[in-house]
């Protein structure tokens, strides 16, 4: 068993920390400079890494000796996160809700972490990203740009996440729509006179179909995380997973690592899910026609297995009228993602000023010119747009 507390990267050169640094094979030193390689996985380390789980032994907890581990894990207060603790610290911040953490800290007997995507991104790349995006933010209050450029450091965190793997097959029944078109007959009144008039109109003729798709799916995501809330997750995908590399603890050099909150059944009926929704689509697409009917689909599984693994996250938690909002860049692909907060001051100003701009036009030139301006403006438009 291996306990997080045990992990120690002192520098060779003058005794201080060496964290990992981010887009290199590496840990470095930020008081000397010192670089130190990260020694390459031979490859039956790296078979091991990656080498799938067994999905039904993981769910009767009957996994085989050497993939779970104990670590020291201390719980959120605010948001539950079960951030782990690595060296001889004792007092943190949340990196998820910015809430102070004491290391009060127990050990958890949990499914060791396969492989794990090292962080591309470094800091300041991070910041600019969330720079520009925040920048974006209209209506947002001064203090939150604020925030971003005074250089507080963001959090550099491994998130934990589900994969899994599966063959289906599946059997289903529906309908096919073809769409036709029939001539129909109106009368319209034109100059007070009555004509007969036609028009086409689409109408859909519907077939029974049944078929069989199969689907073979590969190291689908699903969040282990309560901490970090699923939309900012789901919305930061979708992530390169050739970068997976063999679990080492020097990747998390420097970072903070949170531990599985959301236990591997339910991480597996979201994994479910999403392979669901793979497998209606393509039951669609094997039906065919313009529209499709779906009334049932059969799916066998097998081959069902799965892995734990990390994947970077950069955070920032901002804290506006007593409230946390929380803001992610991923730490491979550069994607930001975050909760808004809104400046009610800002937008009661432009109410204001947009009720002081229409009566000041309605004084000078009368509301029925107005009226009739807004509408060749909105004319104008409309035909601007048509011709885009």
């Amino acid at each position: 068993m291996t306990v997080s507390e045990e992990y120690r990267w002192p520098c060779s050169q003058c005794g201080a920390k060496l964290r990992f640094a981010p887009g290199q094979t590496s840990l470095t030193c930020d008081h000397c400079g010192f670089e130190q390689e990260i020694p390459a996985a031979v490859e039956d380390a790296k078979s091991r890494a990656f080498k799938e789980l067994d999905l039904a032994r993981g769910l009767a907890d009957d996994l085989p000796t050497g993939t779970m581990e104990e670590v020291r894990t201390t719980s959120c207060p605010s948001c539950g996160a079960q951030i782990e603790v690595m060296g001889a610290n004792h007092a943190t911040e949340c990196p998820f809700c910015a809430t102070p953490v004491v290391l009060d800290t127990g050990t958890q007997r949990l499914i060791k972490p396969q492989a794990v995507v090292p962080f591309k991104l470094t800091e300041t790349e991070a910041r600019q990203a969330m720079i520009t995006w925040m920048g974006r933010l209209w209506f947002a209050p001064n203090s939150l740009l604020e925030y971003s450029r005074k250089g507080r450091a963001l959090n550099g965190i491994y998130v934990p996440y589900w994969t899994f793997d599966a063959d289906t097959a599946s059997n289903y029944t529906g309908q096919r729509g073809e769409y036709y078109w029939e001539t129909e007959y109106y009368t319209a009144t034109v100059d007070g006179r009555s004509e007969r008039r036609e028009r086409q109109v689409r109408k859909t003729r519907w077939y029974s179909a049944s078929g069989h798709v199969t689907r073979d799916f590969d190291d689908v995501l699903a969040i282990a995380s309560h901490a970090l809330p699923k939309p900012l997750a789901d919305k930061s995908e979708p992530w390169e997973m050739g970068d997976l590399a063999p679990y080492n603890p020097e990747f998390l050099a420097g970072f903070q690592a949170e531990g599985y909150t959301v236990s591997l059944a339910d991480g597996h009926v979201e994994g479910r899910q999403r392979m669901t929704k793979v497998i209606y689509d393509d039951v669609r697409q094997d039906i065919g026609g313009d529209e499709q009917r779906v009334n049932s689909v059969d799916t066998d599984w097998s081959d069902e297995t799965f892995k734990h693994i990390l994947l970077p996250v950069w955070m920032a938690a901002y804290k506006y009228n007593n409230k946390s909002y929380r803001f992610l860049v991923n730490g491979q692909t550069g994607e930001v993602q975050g909760e808004r907060p809104w400046s009610i001051w800002k937008i009661g100003f432009a109410v204001v000023v947009a009720v002081a701009v229409v009566a000041a036009a309605i004084y000078l030139i009368g509301p029925e010119r107005l009226g009739f301006a807004a509408q060749n403006i909105g004319s104008q438009l409309l035909d601007i747009n048509i011709s885009n």
